[in-house]
């Protein structure tokens, strides 16, 4: 996370909304030889802290886990974006890059195999319920066949969160009338959806 208390929050409600609609992380736990990494959805849930997700049965973070529960790191990458020091209006200044993140960190399990589908059935109803009106994509569309084959090949997994940590930098340390003012010129930059959300964050902080 980023040293600058001025960008940090720890524990914020709005950091645990992130990874709640984030819903896509990074896992990182260490190996022996060295940090391991998964890119995976996941499902988030607020009350128990608990993150649900799962791996390829030939990933070797797995292998790692049969031998018991481990610490991890959730990262959660929110809105970013370049800033130009020309958008301050205001004399020396450098490049930078606004960002949110957030880490989740805590330890992971693997579940117990019966636990897949149950969790396979949730994943895809929290992600096909976004589509809508789409009519929600159901398991039992596959074939037993096609079920079988694709289950064996993941194992289901679960992170209890213990602590999260946030970076949300956005231009906090700057002026006011400068930080809106680069807010203002980032979301004329049309580069998207993700920065104009970067924009209105910026111009929302103080």
């Amino acid at each position: 996370m980023h040293p600058n208390q001025v960008f940090r929050e720890t524990e914020s409600e709005r950091n645990h909304a992130l990874i709640a609609t984030t819903g896509f992380g990074i896992l990182a736990i260490n190996g022996d030889q060295g940090p391991l990494i998964s890119h995976i959805p996941y499902l988030y849930d607020r009350d128990t802290s608990l993150i649900s997700f799962h791996l390829v049965r030939s990933n070797p973070i797995v292998r790692l886990l049969k031998g018991g529960t481990l610490p991890a790191t959730l990262i959660v990458s929110g809105p970013h974006g370049y800033i130009s020091p020309d958008w301050y209006g205001i004399e020396n200044q450098v490049p930078t890059w606004n960002y949110v993140a957030v880490h989740a960190i805590g330890e992971v399990s693997l579940l117990p195999d019966d636990a897949l589908d149950p969790l396979l059935e949730r994943l895809s109803d929290h992600f096909e319920a976004a589509l809508s009106p789409k009519p929600i994509w159901k398991m039992h569309k596959l074939t037993d066949d096609a079920k079988m084959r694709m289950m064996r090949q993941i194992v289901p997994c679960a992170m209890q969160v213990k602590t999260v940590d946030g970076t949300w930098k956005l231009g906090q340390n700057k002026p006011d009338d400068a930080r809106l003012s680069a807010g203002d010129r980032l979301c004329e930059t049309g580069f998207g959806a993700q920065v104009a959300v970067l924009a209105q964050l910026m111009r929302d902080s103080s």
